[in-house]
C-alpha cells in the first residue's frame, strides 16, 4: 500500500478538532461528578449511577455511529457530514447538562441527570466515532500516523486544559453556583462545535465507492472485530487506562478541597484583615485546584512531543507501558504522602504525573489503526467505523465505570458535599487517588506486552521494506 505523506495544514486541520474532543473528556473527567454532587445537588452513590447509565446508552450508540459511518458515501466522504451535523446539538446538549434544574428530589434530579448525560454522550457520539475513523484513512504510514497523532494531541492538550482549568474561572466570571455553571458550560460547547466545524472544513476524505462499503450486518461486524487480537489486546488495555486515569481526574478536585492542609494552602495568599476567612480558603483552595491541573496538563503537553521522539526509538507498546508506570508511581504517591508535602513539592509530585498524561496521549492513538489495517489486510475488507466505534465507547465505558465506582466509595465513606469530611470520607478520597488506580495501571502494564503489533511485524504484513 502506498504511503502518503500529510502537509502540515492536514495535519492541523484533522488535529484541531480534538482541543474539543478532548476538553470534553477532561471537562466530563474532572467535574462531572463534582457538578453533580456540589452544584447540581445529586447524592454521591446517584450521581455515580446517572453517569454510569448514561454511558450504557453508548453501547447502543457508539457501535451503531461506526456502523453507520462505514456505510456512508456522500460526496463530502463518509465520516465529515456528521462532523457538520452534529457540531451545534454538541454545544447545546452541553449547554443543556450544565444549568442545573432548581429542583431538589432526588428523583427527579437522578432523572435530570441521567437523560442529560445521555443526550451529550448522543452528540459526542455523532462526532466523535466519525472523527476518530479518518485516521487510517488520511495516511498508511507507520511513523506518520505517530507524527498525525502528535499533531492531533498537540491540540489535544490545549482542549485538556480549557476543560480542566477554566471551568472555575468561567463559572465564577458569571457569579458561580448554578448560573455560572450554565454560562460555563454554553462557552465550552461553542468552543467544541466551532472545532468541529474547522475540522470539517480543513480535512478531506479520499473517495470511496458502493464496492468498498462493508456487506456483513450490525452482528457479523462486530464479531469480526473481536476476532482481531492485537485490537481485543489494546482495547482491553485502553480501557484499563481510562478507568484508572479516570479516579485521578474525578477526584483530584475533591483532595484538594478535603484532604490537602490548610496551612499549605494559605501559602498561596494571606486571610483579609476584614472578611471571612473560610471564604478566604475557599478561594485559594479554587486557586490551588486550577495550579495544580494546570502544572499536571502544561507538563503533559511538554511531553507529547517527547513520547512520539521515545516511539521512535522503543516501539509504540513500551511508550504506552511508560504512561502506566509513572501514573501508577504518582497516584500512590499522591495518596502516601501528599497531604504531608508544601505547596511547591505537591504541585512537583503533580508535575512528575504529568509526565506520564504526555506518554498516554499518542501511542494508543498510534496503535489503533495499525491494528485496523491488520484487518483490513486479511479480511480484504475495511471496516474502521466499527473499530472506531468500539473504541470510542470503550473510553466511555472506562470513565463512566471510574466515576460509578468513585461515587459509591465516596457515599459508603459518608462524603457530604461543601462540609468538613468525617475520616472515612478522607480515607475515601485517598483510596480513590492511589491504590485503586495505581492496580489498574499495573494490570494495565501487564496486559500490553502480549500486544504483537512492532514495526517489523507491521510492515511485514503490510508488505512494506523497512
Amino acid at each position: 500500500m502506498a504511503q502518503k505523506k500529510l502537509s502540515v495544514g492536514q495535519k492541523l486541520g484533522f488535529g484541531i478538532f480534538d482541543l474539543g474532543g478532548n476538553m470534553l473528556f477532561t471537562l466530563m473527567g474532572f467535574w462531572c461528578l463534582k457538578y453533580l454532587t456540589d452544584v447540581a445537588g445529586l447524592a454521591a452513590a446517584m450521581a455515580g449511577a446517572a453517569v454510569m447509565i448514561g454511558k450504557a446508552w453508548d453501547a447502543v450508540t457508539d457501535p451503531m455511529m461506526g456502523f453507520i459511518s462505514d456505510r456512508t458515501i456522500t460526496r463530502l466522504g463518509r465520516r465529515r457530514p456528521y462532523l457538520l451535523i452534529g457540531a451545534i446539538p454538541m454545544m447545546l446538549t452541553l449547554w443543556f447538562f450544565f444549568t442545573a434544574p432548581a429542583i431538589s428530589g432526588q428523583v427527579l434530579l437522578i432523572l435530570w441527570a441521567t437523560v442529560a448525560l445521555m443526550l451529550v454522550n448522543t452528540a459526542s457520539t455523532v462526532i466523535n466515532v466519525p472523527y476518530s475513523s479518518l485516521t487510517p484513512e488520511l495516511t498508511d504510514d507507520y511513523h506518520e500516523r505517530s507524527v498525525l497523532n502528535g499533531y492531533r494531541f498537540g491540540c489535544a492538550v490545549f482542549g485538556t486544559i480549557a476543560g480542566a482549568a477554566a471551568v472555575l474561572p468561567l463559572a465564577g466570571a458569571f457569579g458561580g453556583e448554578k448560573h455560572g455553571w450554565s454560562m460555563m458550560g454554553l462557552i465550552l460547547g461553542a468552543v467544541m462545535a466551532l472545532v468541529t466545524l474547522l475540522t470539517f472544513f480543513g480535512t478531506k476524505e479520499k473517495k470511496h465507492s458502493r464496492e468498498d462499503i462493508p456487506k456483513e450486518s450490525f452482528f457479523s461486524t462486530y464479531k469480526a472485530v473481536f476476532t482481531n487480537k492485537p485490537y481485543v489486546i489494546l482495547f482491553m488495555t485502553y480501557a484499563l487506562h481510562m478507568t484508572a486515569i479516570t479516579f485521578l481526574q474525578s477526584i483530584l478536585a475533591y483532595y484538594i478541597e478535603y484532604i490537602y492542609p490548610t496551612e499549605f494552602v494559605m501559602r498561596l495568599g494571606t486571610f483579609p484583615l476584614v472578611g471571612n476567612p473560610a471564604a478566604a480558603e475557599a478561594a485559594l483552595r479554587e486557586t490551588l485546584t486550577v495550579l495544580a491541573m494546570m502544572g499536571l496538563l502544561l507538563t503533559a503537553m511538554v511531553f507529547i512531543p517527547v513520547s512520539v521522539l521515545v516511539s521512535k526509538k522503543i516501539g509504540k507498546k513500551h511508550t504506552y507501558q511508560i504512561c502506566f508506570a509513572v501514573m501508577g508511581s504518582a497516584c500512590i504517591a499522591v495518596s502516601a504522602i501528599g497531604h504531608l508535602l508544601p505547596l511547591e513539592w505537591f504541585l512537583g509530585l503533580l508535575a512528575y504525573a504529568g509526565i506520564g498524561v504526555g506518554f498516554s496521549y499518542v501511542a494508543p492513538f498510534a496503535m489503533v489503526p495499525d491494528t485496523v489495517e491488520f484487518d483490513a489486510v486479511n479480511t480484504g475488507i475495511r471496516k474502521e467505523g466499527a473499530y472506531y466505534g468500539m473504541w470510542t465507547f470503550i473510553s466511555k465505558c472506562g470513565t463512566a465505570l471510574s466515576v460509578f465506582i468513585s461515587g459509591f466509595i465516596l457515599n459508603m465513606g459518608g462524603y457530604v458535599a461543601n462540609a468538613v469530611q468525617i475520616p472515612s470520607a478522607r480515607f475515601a478520597i485517598r483510596l480513590i487517588i492511589g491504590p485503586i488506580p495505581a492496580i489498574v495501571f499495573l494490570v494495565a502494564i501487564i496486559l500490553v506486552q502480549f500486544y504483537p503489533l512492532d514495526e517489523k511485524t507491521y510492515k511485514k504484513f503490510m508488505g512494506q521494506q523497512g
